[in-house]
């Protein structure tokens, strides 16, 4: 076997640092890791290259430059089975590393310092067999050529997939933590409509018999005023102090004002136990219109200041669906817009330049669509807040991203809601937005 002697070499080399301080993450790129920089010129001895790896034991590869300029590389491996063959000493190790390189040169990979590592240890894997383990050629700079151990490539893979593993294990978690939220708070909104209904239910009863007792009492009254039409003076005080006349006509339209109420008070329990159905086990036929509607109704209270709601519901069948995961995700789309306008609407509020013709809206659509031959139920909510910024429109969906800022957004709502339409209903999820002008999120169901 050939043994290392002591040479002098003027070459340059980078310091490596220790594998543990990389500080590595998914967008990492090659000039990330540790590189080598070690040069020598084609006209040098080869045994030039052998005090180099004599002295870094770690050194992959040698770059080889002509006059200044990269020529191509001489791995570590490859030198030393070229030297150890038999005349393999009297054949290179006196003579230029030209005559070495010309008589064993091999193809590199050579790329980008900006190559993501993830990327690049994908590259490195496919090359031939026998390349496999050659250094890979980096370019740092233009005309500027270092090596990487492809080993600490491998390494440095194996660091970043560690990484990806225990993101969408946080992500996994997330998500269970936030399923498990919903579906507490869907057993909590189902139990307390429950509560409501039942003693709603009994005042909506009774005052249907109210209204029916009070015209008896008043049919009552104008047979005694019929039968009797003198009326004795307590009786005049008694009509006068309690206004008879005024109660007579405002009676029956307080109870209908109250039976309005209660009607009314009992769509929203009714829309509570309906979007609290978070559990289902099957998919059931449902309309989205009464879907919808029942949205709207939790969200009453914010759809006023000045936002005009238009409906425009089309001729829609009844669709297969998860009706309670469905309104969970119209609740978070109208949500969504309702901040828009918000943000919008307090901006016109403080400017004194503002366009005095803009008011705020969201107009909800629904129709049928054909798309390669297939009919969908699409269901269309649309805001004109200022809209979403073309840079970030691909990653609205992702989990944890979010504009708002802390402590008013998760990042997990149009998340959770891309995964209900398409994973639970086979749907798609589609985003259209004109910055400063509007935002429509379109909901597209498959009609069976």
């Amino acid at each position: 076997m050939f043994a290392l002697h002591e040479f002098s070499s003027e070459l340059s080399m980078l310091y490596i640092p220790e594998i543990c301080t990389w500080n590595l993450s998914l967008e990492s790129t090659l000039l990330d890791l540790p590189l080598y920089n070690c040069q020598i010129e084609l006209n040098q001895q080869a045994k030039e290259v052998a005090h180099a790896f004599e002295k870094n034991p770690l050194l992959p590869g040698i770059v080889l430059t002509e006059n200044g300029n990269f020529v191509g590389i001489i791995s570590r491996m490859l030198f030393f089975e070229r030297v150890n063959r038999r005349y393999g000493l009297e054949m290179f190790f006196k003579r230029p590393i030209e005559v070495l390189y010309r008589f064993s040169r091999k193809e590199m990979l050579i790329l980008s310092g900006s190559k993501l590592i993830v990327e690049a240890a994908e590259e490195s894997l496919y090359r031939a067999a026998e390349l496999v383990y050659d250094p890979i050629v980096v370019e740092v700079a233009p005309e500027t050529y270092w090596l990487l151990d492809v080993q600490q490539l491998m390494v440095a893979q194996s660091k970043i997939h560690q990484l990806t593993n225990k993101l969408l294990q946080k992500q996994t978690e997330a998500k269970l933590i936030q399923t498990e939220k919903m579906a507490s708070l869907g057993n909590i909104i189902a139990g307390v409509a429950h509560e409501i209904r039942n003693p709603l239910n009994c005042i909506w009863g009774n005052l249907n018999f109210l209204l029916s007792y009070f015209e008896d009492l008043l049919e009552l009254m104008s047979a005694y005023e019929e039968e009797l039409p003198e009326t004795s003076a307590i009786i005049a005080a008694i009509k006068e102090r309690i206004e008879f006349d005024f109660l007579r006509e405002d009676l029956p339209a307080t109870l209908e004002g109250m039976k309005f109420g209660a009607e009314q008070l009992l769509k929203i329990v009714n829309g509570l136990h309906n979007f609290s159905h978070m559990d289902e086990s099957k998919p059931l036929n449902t309309d989205i219109h009464e879907c919808l509607e029942n949205t709207l109704l939790i969200l009453k209270n914010r759809l006023k200041n000045g936002i005009e709601l238009v409906k425009n519901y089309g001729e829609l069948p009844l669709i297969r669906c998860y009706s309670g995961q469905l309104s969970q995700v119209f609740l978070n789309l109208l949500i969504n817009a309702l901040d828009a306008l918000a943000e919008r609407t307090t901006d016109r509020e403080t400017s004194t330049h503002y366009p005095h013709n803009w008011h705020p809206t969201i107009e909800i659509t629904t129709k049928i669509i054909e798309i390669e031959d297939k009919k969908w139920a699409a269901i269309r909510i649309t805001d004109n807040g200022y809209g979403i910024p073309p840079e970030i429109q691909q990653q609205i969906f992702e989990t944890f991203f979010t504009t708002k800022p802390v402590g008013k957004g998760t990042g997990m709502g149009l998340a959770i809601c891309n995964q209900i339409v398409t994973e639970k209903h086979g749907g798609q999820l589609n985003l259209r937005s004109q910055p400063a002008s509007n935002t429509e999120f379109e909901i597209l169901l498959p009609i069976v």
